[in-house]
């Protein structure tokens, strides 16, 4: 069975066996014979229905051994194998998860399945403790990088593989894969006997470090002996990217717009502290077609859309028109601002998946009820934060806020207060998204 399996690996007779990690494939043409070469296929778009980036990351601990490390990489290149590698399909990578970790080949380093199979064959058994904690770290953040082929609006994807169990802390990494919008699977094997408990760390580091520990991420086999059968339903739950829930980060999955008070007391620098406040917000986002949105109105009595979420698509093109906002200078009526920007920005974009935020800036006191318009937005599934400067009265911040207040309303005596605020807006945003996925 193993070297039916193995045989089928090999490309092609005589190749030379040196390539590398930096995805020169090797030439699979024979030496010209006199006859005219045929010319080179047309690249595979693969299975277009399963659109992924996928990193394996296996182990290479001296926990597997050598013999069950080659049983794994047969395994590995099953999955590849049937998951129908191609340009438009799905892309993949492999990781070593060691001592420390090796990434040894990138997702842009080949796209067709025979490519990928012999690079798996050729990786060799590194050996040392199983830290696949660091490994699943130093996969969710070097591996996934535009340079290496990541592809924008496609699930990025991390299969782990864990012969027994890890011998460092795995939670951590999870979280920080989640937070760069990576799934995680585990396919555990051999799970650990009861004599072993004792020397686990932490007894539930599969829950600890999936996607969601809901049970579609977690995928065990009791040995690497007759995994065959194990190939296909491992496929489609990694084509399944409508379950890809981590995909998802308060990053690339928000529309947040902007409401700056112009009011004749905030003053011509004043007014510029302000739009560096917006700026520094908006440009931790990923602005995309696909991703995050931005849009900003400036009110007095009177209310001006600055832009709206569908008019600029990349962060360049969000923050120049941030910084070129002229200065109105006016009354104050927040109250009919939230109304203005209600109706207008956010009713343009009722069918947008992305969750709503809302966040004002203001440094006075409204001439009118914001009361009934921050409730009114509330219940739109607008979450709001109320930042006020100076002269806003503490109670129109908390009226207007989202619940809990305490943690969406802010105050500073001074413009330049606006600075430490920005974190606190961010992280806000993001605990809000957090909760709303669960």
């Amino acid at each position: 069975m193993l070297s039916r399996w193995s045989a089928s690996f090999t490309v092609t007779k005589g190749k030379s066996s040196t390539q590398e990690a930096t995805g020169q494939a090797v030439s699979t043409a024979n030496p010209p014979t006199g006859k005219r070469l045929k010319k080179t296929p047309e690249k595979k778009t693969g299975n277009k229905d399963c659109k992924a980036d996928i990193a394996f990351l296996i182990d290479g601990s001296f926990n597997i051994g050598q013999r069950r490390f080659n049983l794994q990489k047969n395994f590995v290149g099953k999955v590849a194998l049937m998951l129908g590698i191609g340009t438009e399909g799905p892309h993949v990578g492999l990781v070593q998860a060691s001592e420390h970790p090796k990434i040894e080949f990138y997702l842009k380093n080949f796209t067709s399945a025979k490519d990928v199979l012999f690079a798996i064959k050729e990786v060799g058994f590194r050996g040392g403790n199983s830290n696949t904690g660091k490994a699943l770290k130093h996969t969710a953040q070097k591996f996934f990088t535009v340079d290496a082929g990541v592809r924008k609006g496609i699930p990025k994807v991390v299969v782990v593989f864990i012969d027994g169990w890890p011998s460092d802390d795995i939670e951590e990494a999870g979280i920080v894969a989640r937070e760069f919008g990576v799934n995680v699977f585990i396919v555990s094997v051999a799970k650990p006997i009861p004599e072993e408990l004792g020397m686990v760390q932490d007894v539930t580091f599969v829950d600890k470090a999936v996607c969601r520990n809901n049970g579609f991420f977690s995928y065990h086999m009791p040995n690497w002996f007759g995994t065959t059968k194990y190939v296909k339903p491992l496929v489609q739950k990694l084509c399944t990217h409508e379950q890809m829930m981590c995909s998802k980060t308060c990053y690339n999955s928000v529309n947040i717009a902007f409401l700056i008070d112009g009011s004749s007391s905030v003053g011509d620098s004043n007014f510029r502290l302000m739009l560096e406040f917006v700026s520094n917000i908006a440009k931790t986002f990923e602005i995309s077609d696909i991703g995050a949105k931005i849009a900003a109105v400036q009110f007095t009595y009177d209310q001006r859309t600055e832009f709206s979420f569908t008019d600029y698509s990349t962060k360049e093109d969000v923050l120049a028109v941030i910084r070129n906002i002229r200065y109105m200078s006016g009354g104050t009526a927040t109250g009919d601002a939230i109304s203005f920007t209600v109706r207008n920005v956010f009713g343009l974009i009722r069918e947008s998946p992305n969750k709503n935020f809302l966040v004002i800036v203001t440094d006075g006191q409204s001439y009118d009820d914001v009361q009934g318009p921050a409730a009114a937005a509330h219940d739109a599934g607008i979450t709001i934060f109320s930042v006020g400067v100076a002269w806003a009265p503490l109670d129109d911040l908390k009226d207007m806020a989202s619940k809990p207040k305490e943690s969406h309303a802010f105050f500073t005596r001074e413009f330049t207060g606006l600075e430490p605020i920005v974190s606190d807006v961010i992280r806000g945003i993001c605990r809000d998204f957090l909760e709303s996925q669960q």
